[in-house]
């Protein structure tokens, strides 16, 4: 694992493989990179240089408490300065939920570094209601219950770590709630994503993966979203769920989408002689 300096604060990345072909992958919101590791590896064995990062408030990152510190657009600008670190003129963004939201302010705010988006699971328009009943309650009790939850903490962090998704979901007990309630209430106050004039302008290749039946990630913004870039295609998940446990669907999805990007990623096809030449 790697560390970098971005306006003032450090921030954490690990990469899996090497080469050319550069994939940025963006953990959810409160979570860390972690999140991404299964999926950042199989790629990897593909032949792609896979980088995850902790974002500003997340994982192993400085954890500021001031709330304006924290934004999409502040999220955006830390993949832009982790490209600049690693000297990678242009690279694959994507990321899920918030990932995925971060990945659309990159593009929005360098075009011409970002080669493709995998947005999994977009917050957008129709998620705003939802959003509102999902997290209200936590920033509440986050902020509010900061002590019970500082104790909760420190208990989890004396815990033996397991591996996979339980240490990833574990993680988020182990932090220290001032900072998460500070995430969460600077998201409240500034904008989601580029709004919609914004996004239509961008042309990357974009592969969204929405599903139905989640109200913080509906499927109508993942179909707005997929209505609204010049250059996108949408595949329905099972759940929110299916990435995380039963990827083969949708990891074939990625790595067909890759291909597309990276156009010399796939086979050649097998030379057929004229008949009278063989």
């Amino acid at each position: 694992m790697g560390t970098f300096m971005h306006a003032g604060h450090r921030l954490a990345y690990d990469e899996h493989g090497a080469g050319d072909r550069v994939v940025v992958l963006i953990h959810g919101l409160l979570f860390n990179q972690k999140l991404m590791t299964p999926l950042a590896e199989h790629l990897s064995r593909r032949g792609y240089r896979v980088v995850t990062m902790d974002l500003l408030g997340h994982g192993d990152s400085d954890r500021p408490r001031e709330m304006w510190k924290y934004s999409m657009t502040a999220f955006g600008e830390q993949v832009i300065g982790l490209l600049d670190h690693l000297e990678v003129d242009e690279a694959v963004v994507g990321g899920l939920s918030l990932g995925a939201n971060t990945a659309l302010e990159a593009a929005a705010l360098a075009p011409d570094r970002v080669k493709g988006l995998l947005i999994e699971m977009p917050v957008l328009d129709h998620a705003l209601i939802g959003c509102a009943v999902a997290f209200t309650p936590l920033m509440l009790a986050l902020t509010f219950g900061e002590p019970a939850l500082r104790f909760v903490s420190r208990v989890a962090r004396l815990l033996p770590l397991p591996a996979g998704p339980a240490d990833v979901a574990l993680d988020l007990v182990r932090q220290d709630p001032r900072p998460s309630a500070a995430v969460l209430q600077g998201l409240f106050f500034a904008r989601v994503a580029p709004p919609s004039r914004i996004r239509r302008e961008l042309q990357q290749p974009t592969l969204i993966i929405g599903h139905r039946r989640d109200p913080v990630h509906p499927m109508t913004d993942a179909g707005m979203l997929a209505d609204e870039l010049p250059n996108a295609r949408l595949v329905e998940a099972a759940s929110i769920l299916e990435m995380r446990l039963s990827p083969q669907r949708l990891t074939r999805e990625v790595k067909s989408f890759l291909q597309e990007v990276w156009p010399s990623d796939a086979p050649e096809a097998p030379v057929r002689l004229p008949l009278r030449a063989r």
